[in-house]
């Protein structure tokens, strides 16, 4: 019956190389399914509740709760895209899944901005029932031996992280975001551990059969439903005031950083992604890296729209030290996630990137002597100076180590990251 809803046959011997062998994506299938795209629009109301959530209170504190939340619904759409890069998503019974872990972000979601005060529970448990529920479904359905036994390793680390998960939605304060760091620091130190399980050992990196031009493609669309999060923001701040001139220049402003860190992710890697995908059991490798440097782009981003919305809304007030660090946070975070992103993919750090970083946090104490608005510009200034570096005749590269085969061919032309 399980095979049946997974569009497979029932019957039929569990070796892997019948059903496993129907159930797995075919390597020809490199674009993203409707199902996927359908599944990355509930990310739009995720990001946003996040970014909400961090300009309600902008300490230090509460930057720290944003960013266990962002680890978290990070990680629920990270695990899922590897699941639909492994596995056939046009296929019944995985589609029916993808869409229910798409209910539980949507919960996990509404619950974010109170997730640390009176909706924990909620926010826990979606977390908790998507993450375990996903995986468990896929130990029962799965035919073949190794892919349980793969399933099992995963589902074992989500059910010890859940402990941590749960036990927090029951306290409050600083027990809570300390409970909630452990489950995050289990989840993501099992995957990059590679699941080592009592009894099962520990996942090959060769079981990753990973699709280098689809999931190349997941990462990208997860990048512009990010940016599309601060148009999003930024467009409903200066819709709900009264226009004025400052407040339209602000949003222009706004809307300038969010083009330039499109254009900024966009250039040679963003389009070369899957060229860090190496052959046989190094594909994992790469892909584990995207993972962390996609979040940090990602975390970028929504501090990057909380930065645009403090513009709109007090564009020539005095500022304070909290509107300097995400006005000019959010892109120094980005570029942080860009840089790595361009070393994975050519194997080397791009200068242009490290020297804006630099600047960015250089220029930070003058900026508590200037308005919000032009803050924001010279945060602009410094990213259109990161891109005019990248322009031909202004190229350096500080190289690292040698990069991959094909980047090589690329690297004496383009000398970018």
């Amino acid at each position: 019956m399980t095979y049946q809803v997974f569009g497979l046959p029932g019957g039929e011997p569990m070796t892997g190389q019948g059903p496993a062998r129907r159930l797995l994506r075919s390597r020809d299938l490199r674009r993203s399914t409707l199902v996927e795209l359908f599944f990355d629009l509930v990310f739009v109301f995720a990001l946003t509740q996040l970014s909400q959530a961090l300009i309600r209170h902008l300490t230090w504190g509460e930057s720290v709760r944003v960013l266990l939340l962002t680890m978290a619904v990070w990680w629920a759409w990270s695990v899922t895209a590897w699941v639909t890069d492994l596995y056939e998503s046009q296929r019944p019974g995985i589609q029916w899944l993808v869409i229910g872990v798409m209910f539980g972000v949507l919960l996990m979601a509404s619950a974010l901005p109170e997730a640390f005060d009176r909706r924990g529970l909620v926010f826990a448990g979606a977390y908790v029932t998507l993450q375990t529920g996903r995986t468990g479904v896929l130990l029962l359905a799965l035919p073949g031996r190794g892919l349980r036994r793969g399933a099992a390793r995963v589902l074992f680390w989500f059910g010890v992280a859940s402990v941590a998960w749960l036990t927090g939605a029951f306290v409050h304060g600083t027990s809570r975001v300390l409970l909630w760091a452990v489950a995050l620091a289990v989840d993501y130190g099992a995957a990059i551990l590679r699941w080592p399980t009592p009894g099962l050992g520990r996942s090959s990196v060769s079981e990753w059969g990973l699709a280098a031009e689809h999931l190349s493609e997941r990462y990208r669309q997860i990048l512009i439903i990010a940016l599309g999060d601060t148009v999003l923001t930024i467009g409903s701040t200066y819709s709900a005031l009264r226009p004025q001139p400052g407040r339209t220049v602000a949003l222009a402003t706004a809307f300038a950083t969010t083009v330039l860190l499109w254009r900024i992710y966009s250039y040679r890697a963003g389009a070369r992604i899957s060229t860090s995908f190496t052959s046989g059991a190094q594909r994992a490798r790469p892909a584990r890296e995207l993972d962390w440097n996609h979040l940090a782009m990602v975390a970028g981003i929504v501090v990057t729209a909380v930065g645009g919305e403090v513009v709109i809304l007090h564009p020539f007030d005095r500022i304070r030290w909290a509107w300097i660090a995400v006005i000019l946070g959010g892109p120094a975070l980005f570029l942080i996630g860009r840089a790595h992103f361009g070393y994975v993919v050519f194997g080397y750090l791009s200068r242009p990137r490290l020297v804006g970083l630099l600047v960015l946090v250089a220029m930070t104490p003058a900026m508590i002597l200037l308005p919000p608005i032009i803050v924001a510009l010279a945060a602009d200034l410094v990213l259109i100076g990161v891109i005019s570096a990248d322009l031909p005749g202004l190229r350096t590269v500080l190289r690292t180590r040698q990069p991959p085969a094909d980047a090589a061919a690329e690297a004496p032309e383009s000398g970018l990251s």
